[in-house]
């Protein structure tokens, strides 16, 4: 097994995880097979019950693991399925060492920091490093990772030849002078030669190239050669950044370190060049109204964005998100702040789609429902997610039904209507890891239901969850008979997975979370829909979508002008993909 670590310095936020991303793209188009590790530091034993203020969003993988962010980088950059093992925390790491202690593993031992924690540690990575995440039998070649604290020990553990350092470090450009400042990555460099690590490779952040004399510098005070000083310099989309690695041939310095330059492919991204090409070359927007609880961090939502994204550009739209942050299109920000509510009215209104995404809390949650009731009333395209479907409900039962008081029990615990109830199998009393949580089945109960044909007319699909409350069952038949249509449901026939307004152009909700399996070069098929609606193609597909295949109209096709109710003429309706084939599977849509 070869090991490529990526350690951070300066400050934070420098794109560890891109990078790690991006490293283990390029090396899998040399032809290794790639996973990836990230161990974070606090105590908590997974992500699970930390606030997206303090974290960012909570990633879900397939076998119910509540993980950081990054690790959903690595899933969409290199179409891997990781494992909960795959993310290390302190809290993992020293509970683990613990039950050892309790069980008497230590014989008797004084456990400490060093040996037993670090040894917990190293014996961890490997495990891990070793299981398959990309579908195929034996384990990976490289496992690349980002990590916080000093792994020195690791580095004689595994061999030279087997372990590749790769230093992330800030080059300040100070406007004062326009130069470029060396001076915190030296320092930065010195801090982790203390710690006992030496980096092979320095991946420089910056906002343009560094200088040739500025690499020299770097060169001679970092003890790094200089072919091996990369430039991260901003670029116009996140894809490019594996294409800049390989610009600057740092596979080649990777494969050198490991001792792998002669058992390799030469590196191939053509399918991701030319995405991201595409990316830059898109100027039609379509708008989505994004209208949630934390609209103030963006990473709260990021693979939510990242999902939109993925979709837009199969559509070939750009994507413009409008962040609506739900309590402003409440009545009580009307009396308290007027601006801030018409703003947000002039937002969701000036939409071309609408998206409500999952949340926990009751903050907002009026404000989410007016956003449903908007989009429902007005024809707009709408997408709910996990909350943001279980609102959709609750407001159908309000507006549709007359039931005033209805409500989730989640919100409401006395509500005379309940909607939504919490999942009997649920705990109150415990937060982490009661949730219903990972790949769970959701089978079709409408053959012809749009959420049907977008994946490819299967019987059932397989998607992520991470929820504690539920649809009621009970309501299920007096919604229905209104004309709410439950597309999806679990194998049991009680859990409500999907809903659909089958007289709405495009009306779904889902209490998975489809953009947890979104790829670049598979977009979910659910966001597909939803900016196709947007764009007016939305028919084109679904009717592709009979033989199992999706087309995208092309340039040459014919211009569809499909005016919806908040006033929007979509012109350009016949600008989507031309060119690319594309189709359906359980996981979304082959772009």
């Amino acid at each position: 097994m070869k090991y490529v670590l990526v350690s951070g310095g300066v400050v934070s936020g420098l794109g560890k995880g891109v990078t790690a991303s991006s490293i283990g793209l390029i090396l899998k188009a040399c032809g290794l097979r790639v996973t990836c590790i990230k161990i974070d530091p606090y105590l908590n034993t997974d992500a699970g019950t930390m606030s997206p203020f303090e974290h960012g969003e909570v990633f879900v993988l397939d076998d119910g693991g509540e993980v950081d962010l990054d690790l959903g980088n690595y899933e969409r950059f290199l179409d891997i399925k990781l494992t909960r093992d795959n993310n290390i925390t302190t809290g993992k790491i020293y509970q683990s060492v613990l039950d050892k202690e309790r069980r008497g593993d230590y014989l008797g031992k004084t456990v400490q920091v060093v040996p037993h924690v670090t040894d917990a540690i190293q014996e961890w990575i490997e495990r891990v490093a070793a299981i398959p995440v990309d579908g195929k039998d034996g384990s990976p070649d490289v496992c690349s990772m980002p990590f916080t604290e000093a792994l020195s020990q690791f580095s004689v553990r595994v061999g030279a030849s087997n372990f590749c350092l790769i230093h992330v470090s800030l080059v300040p450009v100070l406007n004062v002078v326009g130069e470029q400042k060396t001076k915190p990555t030296q320092h930065s460099v010195r801090a982790l030669r203390n710690l006992g690590l030496t980096p092979h490779i320095l991946a420089c952040r910056s906002t343009t190239e560094l200088d040739d004399n500025v690499i020299d510098k770097l060169s001679q005070f970092c003890n790094v050669a200089v072919e091996n000083i990369i430039t991260l310099y901003d670029v116009s989309n996140i894809w490019r950044v594996p294409l800049l690695l390989k610009e600057q041939r740092a596979h080649e310095a990777i494969l050198k370190v490991l001792n792998l330059s002669g058992v390799t492919n030469k590196s191939s991204l053509e399918g991701w060049t030319s995405r991201a090409n595409l990316c830059d070359r898109l100027h039609i927007p379509v708008r989505v109204a994004m209208v949630g609880k934390y609209t103030g961090l963006s990473d709260s939502y990021l693979s939510v964005l990242k999902a939109l994204l993925h979709a837009s550009v199969a559509c070939h739209r750009k994507l413009t998100v409008d962040w609506v942050p739900a309590s402003d299109l409440e009545d009580e920000t009307k009396k308290e702040s007027p601006k801030d509510y018409k703003a947000a009215w002039n937002l969701l209104k000036g939409a071309d789609a609408v998206l409500v995404p999952g949340g926990f809390g009751d903050r907002g949650v009026e404000g989410k429902i007016l956003a449903a009731n908007y989009a429902r009333e007005n024809k707009i395209p709408y997408l709910g997610i996990c909350l943001g479907m279980q609102i959709s409900v609750v407001e159908f039962a309000r507006s549709v039904l007359g039931l005033e008081d209805a409500n989730s029990t989640e919100f409401d615990p006395e509500t005379p209507n309940p909607c939504v109830i919490f999942m009997p199998e649920g705990s109150k009393t415990h937060m982490g890891g009661t949730m219903r949580l990972g790949s769970r089945r959701t089978y079709f109960q409408v053959k012809d239901c749009k959420s049907a044909k977008l994946y490819g007319n299967r019987s059932f699909i397989d998607e992520r969850h991470r929820h504690r409350y539920e649809v009621n069952p009970d309501m299920v038949p007096q919604l229905e008979k209104a004309g709410l249509l439950f597309t999806g449901k679990d194998e049991t026939g009680q859990r409500m997975e999907i809903i659909e307004l089958p007289t709405h152009p495009y009306y779904v909700g889902v209490q998975f979370h489809p953009e947890f399996t979104s790829r670049p070069g598979r977009p979910s098929a659910l966001f597909v829909g939803l900016i196709a609606a947007a764009c007016g193609q939305l028919d084109i597909l679904l009717r592709k979508s009979e033989s199992k295949s999706f087309g995208f109209i092309s340039r040459s096709g014919g211009s569809a002008i499909t005016p919806y109710q908040n006033g929007h003429s979509l012109k350009h309706a016949n600008n989507l993909i031309d060119g690319i084939y594309s189709h359906g599977n359980g996981n979304g849509l082959h772009v």
